[in-house]
């Protein structure tokens, strides 16, 4: 089913709606699962990373860490309950539905079609097995910038917290991702 055209009005109401929602925090969401050495090894046999601070506790036990480290990069697989089980539909509502990580609130946009382009992490302290990890999402910036198909392209920022039992902030997870509407919303 074809949409009407958006108007400038509509656009302007919803960016107004939109940035009212800047700074609001989801609810905190722990892992569900402390980190464990086993996906770690796992994580490193897929993406081929032979670092023995991830694979070797003998090795690892020796270094300034005392034990094994996981990945940067996969600090969010351990600071999110996952996908599954699945969540009630009151549970994906606070932690932002179809998202690995929670992402706030959500806003309404003229564009249906989102996609993820970057995501940045910030690496404060390393996560050891054993931690228990837990995120807050906090909704950071929206505005309009126009791409090739969208001129009205809504482009959103969100900041992840992951904190481990003790408090300590392991690191911080930018992301920046769009809403667009394809030409065939216009027909």
């Amino acid at each position: 089913m074809a949409e009407e055209t958006v108007t400038p009005d509509e656009v302007a109401r919803a960016l107004a709606a939109a940035q009212e929602q800047i700074g609001t925090e989801a609810p905190p969401l722990a892992g569900r699962y402390p980190v464990e050495h086993d996906p770690i090894r796992r994580y490193c046999a897929a993406v081929d990373d032979l670092n023995p601070l991830f694979l070797d506790p003998e090795h690892a036990a020796g270094t300034r860490h005392g034990s094994v480290i996981c990945p940067p990069l996969f600090v969010g697989y351990f600071a999110c309950p996952g996908v599954w089980p699945p969540f009630s539909d009151e549970e994906d509502e606070q932690r932002g539905a179809g998202t690995f990580w929670g992402s706030g609130p959500r806003i309404t946009t003229p564009g249906t079609r989102p996609i993820n382009l970057t995501t940045e992490y910030e690496l404060l302290k390393p996560v050891k097995v054993g931690d228990l990890l837990s995120v807050v999402s906090r909704f950071a910036d929206v505005y309009i910038k126009p791409i090739r198909i969208d001129p009205n392209a809504f482009w959103r920022v969100t900041e992840r917290t992951v904190t481990n039992q003790d408090g300590d902030v392991v690191a911080i997870v930018r992301s920046t991702g769009i809403t667009y509407k394809e030409p065939e919303q216009d027909d």
